[in-house]
């Protein structure tokens, strides 16, 4: 898969494309990409997909200075590039939501964006598609300023899974909840967070030193989120991809550390309960957690001692789930 930034190359074939945020690549996008790249082979086009970063409605809460109004991040823009390849994309264009496009006026961006910038002669919307300055596009002008340009215009109607629509919104609601299974459903995998392992404080290496993990106390994995407004947030019991020929169970803390220093950062600390590294191995490694079942909400402990028996039961309590789920 192409990865495109703004545009495609200049004297590029013809595309078929959509547009959109495509944030979680939930299994309503999946069908509209399946459909997208169906329609792709049989017009003997590349199947192309134009999306944004920063996410619009992030852009808008910032120039309203409001950023806290931007929706929670389902997943990254590694993560969405991830599994656009999974659906079988060809490109990707990665454009710049900034003033410039916010003001740029629905027929403009038909002419600059979608026939000049990136040559689409089929564009396939969603039902609730609006562009342009204000929103002010529509699919009847998509379909009467396109056809009349040679773009083949379609439009697909919402995907429901078990009479619920399935939306980036929903995804976000199920995740803020703690409800991993409805996420899980609503996007036809568990929710993975990608990234490479980077040195932490290596705090959790004196943390239950003498505990049942032994000399390596309670080793992590750590990710750093490159969003700081996550839409899962707390303690999941995980498995790991990417360090073993098979999945590893885990337990994993995603948020900012609130009992540790430097809290605010959002980060992603995993503890595999099979460890299978030496001191120093999984650095650099980029691997993917699957967040499996909520324990908690992140919580303030009063001394280190206390963060080590909570960590101790968060163990107990992930070692059980596992043994209750593989029963």
């Amino acid at each position: 898969m192409k990865v495109f930034r703004a545009r495609r190359p200049k004297d590029s074939s013809p595309c078929a494309l959509t547009v959109g945020n495509f944030d979680g690549v939930h299994r309503g996008h999946q069908a509209m990409l399946a459909l997208l790249c169906n329609e792709a082979r049989h017009r003997n086009m590349p199947a192309c997909v134009m999306t944004f970063e920063p996410n619009p409605r992030d852009f808008f809460a910032r120039r309203a200075g409001q950023p806290e109004r931007a929706p929670a991040r389902i997943g990254s823009l590694r993560d969405k590039l991830i599994e656009l390849q999974r659906c079988g994309v060809d490109e990707v264009v990665v454009a710049r939501f900034d003033a410039s496009m916010a003001a740029l006026p629905p027929h403009a961006f038909i002419e600059q964006v979608l026939l000049q910038k990136l040559n689409t002669r089929y564009l396939l919307v969603g039902d609730d598609f609006r562009f342009g300055a204000q929103r002010a596009g529509d699919y009847a002008l998509l379909d009467a300023h396109g056809g009349a340009r040679g773009m083949d215009v379609a439009r697909m109607m919402s995907y429901e899974v078990h009479g619920l629509r399935v939306s980036s919104s929903a995804v976000r609601q199920a995740l803020q909840e703690g409800r991993m299974d409805q996420a899980a459903a609503l996007l036809g995998r568990p929710y993975r967070i990608t990234g490479h392992v980077v040195h932490g404080r290596k705090l959790g290496r004196r943390l239950g030193a003498s505990s049942i993990d032994g000399d390596d106390g309670f080793r992590t994995l750590n990710l750093r989120v490159a969003h700081h407004k996550p839409a899962a947030m707390g303690i999941f019991v995980v498995q790991v991809h990417g360090l073993a020929a098979q999945p590893l169970p885990g337990v994993a803390s995603l948020g900012v550390r609130p009992t540790v220093e430097e809290a605010g950062r959002v980060l992603l600390e995993v503890h595999c309960l099979e460890w299978p590294l030496g001191p120093e191995a999984g650095y650099g490694r980029l691997v993917g957690v699957d967040l499996l079942h909520k324990l908690h909400d992140e919580r303030h402990y009063a001394s280190l001692a206390a963060l080590e028996a909570g960590i101790a039961q968060d163990l107990a309590d992930a070692r059980q789930w596992w043994a209750a789920d593989r029963a």
